[in-house]
């Protein structure tokens, strides 16, 4: 069985957002930081080397495969601003029709532009993500 690629790191959350070459991604970046570390109360962490995320929880599969995940997180690509873990909740399909200009797939959301979307929209889908994982915040299974 394959190793998952996707693990916590020791790289610097800081000097990867700073690397960001356009501006106003690094700008959305540093936006979700803030937003994301609210909600979960912790500090991002790299995960592998474009993923920043917050907490982790353990999944294992019928299939037998199994790792760990940050609860939530996001990385700032080149096309749009990839968050993942938000659309999971029970309350996520009426949500992201109230979200604004996003699009979705494979459990991931899509961004252009934080300012193409409703941030007290943005920040419940967080909060509620969040919540779909019970257990205090980095002692989560799945």
């Amino acid at each position: 069985m394959a190793e998952n690629k996707t693990k916590p790191t020791k790289l610097s959350v800081a000097a990867f957002i700073n690397g960001v070459t356009d501006s106003d991604r690094r700008s959305d970046a540093k936006a979700l930081i803030k937003l994301m570390q609210g909600a979960a109360g912790e500090k991002p962490r790299m995960w592998g080397l474009a993923i920043v995320g917050f907490g982790s929880y353990h999944y294992k599969y019928e299939s037998g495969r199994e790792g760990d995940m940050p609860v939530i997180a996001f990385s700032p690509r080149k096309a749009a601003t990839v968050l993942y873990g938000l659309t999971g909740s029970d309350e996520a399909k009426a949500l992201l029709a109230m979200l604004g200009k996003h699009s979705t797939g494979k459990g991931c959301l899509y961004i252009k532009k934080l300012a193409d979307v409703d941030q007290q929209i943005l920040e419940t889908l967080i909060v509620k993500a969040l919540a779909t994982k019970q257990g205090p915040i980095g002692k989560r299974s799945h």
